[in-house]
């Protein structure tokens, strides 16, 4: 096992364009490790600079304290787990688990013992002797984990590895990774774009955006601390919602009503000077029904709204309607949110749509009008200009302009070499 920091790494490609931007990131030994953001934006690409699969145009990158920019691939001791299988047919699952040991000239009794026991760790030992075409799609998985598993290496590369799996089966296989993780131990860097893998597998998680980290830190710190508009808008299922703000003197006009600027929210922002145009944040949890015995009417306004779309969920609705305001939000990164989303969750308008989370008992109904309340002590408020948080410790970033170094499209290519 090793730790692996990255130190000013920047990777250039021949056409000029910037996929990875002044990358400083530590993984401590033994740490799970995330790269998570909308496809382009770099995370990939770092994970190949570590690998040895792409070079390094700039910076330097050690593993385990040594600098191991010029080292091929195979010298870097380092094993990767890829989205496609790349399973041999023809061969059992012992053979293509021990494949890579017996290309090394590893004696067969140690080639044996090591695929034995990694058989054991991932619950593969009834299908050793059989070929993966008698195998289900999580069962292969394992097997290209074991491939890896079996040498032993100073860090486990994962690049989507569970991207090609139906939905039931990424959430098995999301509690087998980590599972196989926690026991080995060894250090992990994880590529996903899904933002669920990452809060539910990672010790920290790394958000990347046109090249540049936006933020480090747990999952629970991104949620409830995030740096910036991307992050805020990135992490949380069903995401923030997001609304144009104007302060007023003691109060902030918010589509769904005024809202009193408490002193905690002062002590968090500063001085707030009126006429002030800021981007409200809010989690969907936020809302109550108006009704509900948890509601405290001294932290937030209530408002009536027309419920355009309910969902059901079984533990929890969730209550979809819009919020009119002459107002409106211009931003490049809610409006990259947007589009990588594909449905446009997250509004870039003043005629946004809003979604609460309600507990199943809310007697609020679909077509119809209902009280519902905000509690705006859980307000997160953002600059508008650079997108930055004014509510959270932490300090992402300036926003971009969603474009690469060169003023090229991120979603074109920045995962991949040309």
């Amino acid at each position: 096992m090793a730790d692996i920091t990255l130190e000013n790494v920047t990777k250039r490609f021949s056409d000029g364009y910037v996929a990875v931007r002044d990358m400083n990131l530590e993984i401590r030994d033994g740490e799970f490790m995330i790269l998570v953001g909308p496809s382009g934006c770099g995370k990939s690409t770092a994970l190949r600079m570590v690998a040895g699969l792409e070079e390094i145009t700039d910076g330097e990158l050690r593993i385990g304290g040594e600098v191991v920019n010029a080292l091929s691939p195979g010298d870097r001791d380092i094993a990767m787990v890829f989205q496609n299988y790349a399973l041999y047919p023809h061969m059992t699952v012992r053979e293509n688990m021990g494949f890579a040991l017996k290309l090394r000239g590893t004696p067969k009794e140690e080639i044996n013992q090591k695929v034995e026991e990694a058989a054991r760790i991932l619950d593969l030992e009834p299908h050793l002797d059989r070929k993966p075409s008698q195998l289900s799609g999580g069962q292969r998985q394992r097997v290209a984990m074991g491939r890896a598993v079996v040498r032993d290496p100073q860090a486990f590369l994962m690049d989507e590895p569970l991207s090609n799996l139906d939905a039931k089966l990424r959430v098995q296989m999301r509690t087998e990774v980590a599972r196989i993780q926690q026991t080995l131990g060894t250090t992990t860097i994880y590529v996903t774009h899904d933002q669920t893998e990452a809060m539910t597998l990672g010790d920290r998680v790394a958000v990347m955006r046109s090249g540049v980290v936006q933020q480090v830190g747990t999952p629970m710190e991104l949620y409830n601390e995030p740096a910036n508009l991307f992050v805020a808008g990135f992490i949380g299922s069903p995401a923030m919602n997001f609304m144009p703000a104007r302060v007023e003197g003691e109060h902030l006009k918010l589509p769904i009503g005024d809202v009193n600027i408490s002193e905690h929210l002062r002590d968090r922002v500063g001085r707030l000077e009126s006429g002030r145009s800021l981007i409200a944040g809010v989690r969907p949890e936020n809302f109550e029904e108006a009704s509900s015995p948890e509601v405290d009417r001294g932290r937030g306004p209530t408002f009536r709204a027309r419920i355009e779309v309910l969902e059901a969920m079984g533990s929890e609705f969730y209550a979809h309607f819009s919020a009119s305001t002459d107002q409106s939000i211009d931003s490049a990164e809610l409006r990259e949110l947007a589009e990588d989303s594909g449905a446009g969750d997250v509004p870039t308008s003043g005629e946004g749509r809003i979604v609460a989370r309600l507990d199943p008992t809310a007697k609020v109904r679909q077509g119809e009008e209902a009280e519902l309340w905000l509690d705006a002590s859980a307000l997160h408020l953002f600059d508008t200009e650079d997108g930055r948080s004014l509510t959270s410790p932490a300090q992402g970033p300036p926003a971009t302009d969603g474009q690469g170094a060169e003023g090229r499209d991120p979603n074109s290519s920045a995962d991949a070499a040309p």
